[in-house]
């Protein structure tokens, strides 16, 4: 049987993983081990956050949830992503949205793969019962707004669900999906798994990729295969690629998230399901949202976790960075800008129906967790889905891929394009 080797365990490589296992015998190769949710008191944090220097930077995260690293690019914006069995998806808000418009445009139809999903994973919009007056009430002013504001659908399974308001720390219940359940599925099937082990580079010779190179601590360790798929990432995918002597483009988009918040007493927004709604603008989106990171590590976020009240916005940001083996380069433009300020306007507004005073807002932390776009497709690619500077036994599976920004969860859009280069590779296989 031939062999491939994933890289990464999260939206993408799991699910190619899962996808490939069988007609190849899979090797997933993960720097992160298994993934272990924040269980802790949270009212103990919020004692110890105050006046310790034990929050002083968002990089200190890692002491509460060991798989959530932050690190700051170069323009000092904090970028958030999951290194761990599951990757990132262990740590999202568990929201199913379908956002193909970008990849349409040059060709791709995943209808057919979103149609598979839709019977693999569980996707659930029936939770408007177990939202708070808050979120409420921003709902019904969104509607008054002409916002038109959707229930947000949600891999999630509500019998299970203990609205803790956790999701982005790890589900202890088992009630929100990640791409674990599909990794174990590749395992089950006879696929294997090398924990903590980080790719360095794709071994090429003669025009073919043989393996990839990983490091375990001190040992350097190859595997080799008839395939590899990198689903590293949007920051880890185009390193590697860098490093095994292959250019990528600086395109860099990471969809920012910046939040804009209230005191609400007992607003109790930090135990509600994260995002349960959305709306949707050109530029960006907006949803209701607490935001752990700001919470432990912003001064303005001083208040008790249950007293806060937030709207986040995730901007389609311009492709106008990179990542490579020096850091992360990722400015924001004027444009970014002014339409970042658009959108803390249209929140401040809504806030302010709600019975908000100006003098009682506060701003969250500029962050982002959604990189990508160092490797887009193109309309010349879209039957093969394979990029014509990569060997032919070498494909991508992860947001590297996306033409441009999404400004919304992307979890749902990798997995059925990934989906989809799963069967571009069985094909250019078989």
């Amino acid at each position: 049987m031939k062999t491939a080797i994933v890289v990464g365990s999260g939206a993408g490589g799991a699910t190619v993983a899962r996808e490939l296992q069988g007609a190849f015998q899979v090797t997933v190769v993960e720097a992160g081990t298994a993934f272990k949710p924040f269980t802790g008191n949270l009212h103990v944090y919020e004692k110890l956050r105050r006046g310790t220097g034990l929050f002083a930077n968002e990089k200190r995260i890692e002491w509460l949830i060991p798989a959530m690293r932050t690190r700051a690019t170069q323009d000092g914006m904090v970028i958030v992503r999951g290194v761990c069995h599951g990757g990132s998806t262990t740590l999202s808000t568990g929201t199913a949205s379908r956002q193909d418009r970008e990849l349409n445009e040059i060709g791709i139809d995943l209808d057919t793969e979103f149609l598979e999903l839709a019977r693999e994973i569980p996707i659930n919009t029936d939770h408007e019962a177990t939202w708070h007056t808050p979120t409420q009430e921003a709902f019904s002013i969104c509607r008054e707004m002409g916002l038109e504001p959707q229930p947000t659908p949600k891999m999630l399974r509500r019998v299970r669900c203990v609205e803790c308001g956790r999701c982005i720390l790890g589900c202890a219940h088992g009630a929100k999906w990640d791409s674990r359940e599909f990794l174990n599925e590749a395992i089950e099937n006879g696929a294997e798994l090398a924990s903590g082990h980080r790719v360095r580079e794709v071994v090429i010779e003669d025009g073919r990729a043989i393996g990839v190179l990983a490091t375990s601590g001190r040992r350097t360790r190859l595997f080799n295969a008839d395939l590899v798929v990198l689903a590293a990432g949007g920051l880890g995918t185009p390193v590697v690629l860098q490093q095994s002597g292959i250019e990528c483009d600086n395109s860099l988009f990471v969809d920012p998230v910046f939040c804009v918040a209230t005191r609400w007493e007992k607003a109790m927004q930090n135990r509600e399901i994260p995002m349960p709604f959305m709306v949707q603008q050109e530029h960006f989106m907006m949803s209701p949202y607490f935001d752990f990171l700001s919470f432990f590590f912003n001064p303005a976020w001083r208040y008790p976790a249950a007293d806060i009240f937030s709207l986040m916005i995730k901007l389609a940001d311009t492709s106008s960075g990179s990542a490579s083996p020096k850091g992360v380069r990722k400015p924001l433009l004027d444009i970014d800008r002014a339409r970042l300020e658009e959108a803390v306007n249209i929140c401040k507004d809504i806030l302010h129906r709600m019975g908000t005073r100006e003098t009682d807002i506060f701003l969250g932390t500029l962050n982002a967790g959604h990189p990508g776009g160092t490797l887009p497709l193109t309309e010349r690619e879209s039957q093969t889905l394979h990029r014509t500077s990569l060997p032919d036994n070498l494909y991508v599976a992860d947001a590297s891929l996306l033409p441009r920004s999404l400004g919304n969860p992307p979890i749902l859009t990798i997995m059925a394009l990934a989906k989809k280069v799963s069967k571009a590779c069985l094909e250019h296989a078989g």
